[in-house]
């Protein structure tokens, strides 16, 4: 029998999990703070389909926004205002105690050179770290880890995947994709660790019993007591996944950790009747951040905690004939958490100077932002999971 077949088994048999190749020995920790930034946690939190960014943080000082967007662009009198020249959609409300509280950090302009508008390929260079002529195999966060995050033998698994069975940028490290940890842990009783010696000489049956065993490791990580939280979660899946996160995160108390989970929200490929579509999903974000925000707190992991939003593209500064927006560059993403220190980092777009396809120029590198997690937040060296040396953004206070 072949790896692939035996893999397809294993994932039937356990019913919840699929698991990524065992990564690589882990190096050593490369300084104290590393080790110190083996208990925190990064929340990213995917916005399928390529957010409307001027949508979201709105330029409502600007008449050339108004001049694109006659229709769907946000009235200055129903933006939540943040300073003098922007603010936020008004479905975006619940974010506004944690931008109040300096917990909240936007960055603005967020893109990469030689911009590539394809869905698929776009978040593929988001998720590897790549330039956009280049195709890379292993994802950012798990070079990250193997730069030399310390614990990692310790942890429960290295990214726990929530709303979506692609690994992204936990490509290449070993993750688990779930949606419910209750379930995958008495469903995980059904993979039974055995010795890969056992296996000797049978590759395609060392790496299956690789996998159970790394299937054993997380759910043992994950099981204990069901966490009842006070804070009130949103219904829908986004704010089930939230919820899942939070309680991923109850899990882990006294144990080894988990240091990355992923959530998704979409879609936000608003090509025709935008507003209503873009106004739910920015509410069922705000509530989600806002959620989130109170459960970890409950749990004492708020200041220990960094989320970050992404998504493969923002849209065109020009709305379309159907009301609508068509695939764009730059756009603003967020961050928060107790040690992040708020406020709008980067430039806004220059609605006046559009380029040779009618979209806005990038004015941050979103490599700036896998710089700044990699050395403010886990200790390592940015290049590393860079790939090359981007100015680390200074939105965290340690």
């Amino acid at each position: 029998m072949q790896r692939r077949h035996f893999t397809s088994l294993i994932s039937s048999a356990t019913g919840a999990a699929l698991l990524a190749a065992h990564a690589p020995g882990w190096a050593q920790a490369m300084s104290q703070r590393a080790a110190l930034a083996a208990d925190r946690i990064l929340i990213l939190v995917e916005l399928k389909g390529g957010n409307d960014g001027l949508n979201t943080v709105v330029p409502y000082a600007d008449a050339s926004y108004y001049q694109l967007r006659p229709v769907i662009g946000i009235k200055p009198d129903a933006v939540i205002k943040l300073d003098a020249q922007a603010g936020l959609h008004p479905a975006l409300q619940a974010l506004l105690p944690l931008w109040e509280q300096g917990e909240l950090g936007i960055v603005q302009g967020v893109g990469y050179p030689q911009p590539n508008l394809s869905h698929f390929r776009s978040i593929e260079i988001w998720e590897t770290g790549s330039k956009s002529s280049e195709y890379l195999q292993e994802g950012w966060v798990t070079r990250g880890l193997k730069a030399g995050l310390a614990g990692s033998a310790n942890f429960s698994t290295e990214g726990v995947l929530i709303g979506s069975s692609e690994f992204g940028a936990l490509a290449g490290a070993r993750a688990v994709s779930l949606n419910n940890p209750e379930a995958f842990v008495n469903q995980s009783r059904l993979a039974h660790g055995m010795d890969q010696a056992q296996a000797k000489g049978n590759a395609a049956l060392q790496y299956v019993l690789q996998v159970e065993n790394d299937i054993n490791q997380a759910a043992q990580g994950l099981r204990g007591e069901k966490y009842s939280f006070l804070t009130p979660f949103s219904p829908g899946a986004f704010g089930n996944g939230v919820k899942a996160a939070a309680q991923v995160v109850a899990s882990q108390k006294g144990k080894g950790g988990v240091p990355v989970i992923t959530l998704t929200l979409g879609s936000f490929d608003t090509h025709q009747n935008q507003p209503g579509t873009h106004a739910n999903l920015l509410k069922q974000l705000a509530e989600g951040l806002a959620a989130l925000k109170g459960a970890l707190t409950e749990l004492g992991a708020w200041d220990r905690t960094l989320v970050m939003t992404f998504s493969e593209f923002g849209r065109r500064p020009r709305q379309n004939n159907s009301n609508g927006t068509d695939h764009g560059t730059a756009a603003p993403h967020f961050v928060a958490g107790g040690a992040v220190r708020g406020g709008l980092y980067g430039q806004a777009p220059d609605l006046s100077r559009l380029d040779g396809t009618q979209n806005v120029s990038y004015s941050t590198d979103f490599r700036q932002l896998y710089a700044s997690v990699a050395k403010d937040w886990w200790g390592v060296k940015p290049d590393t999971v860079t790939r090359g040396h981007f100015e680390p953004l200074k939105f965290l206070k340690t």
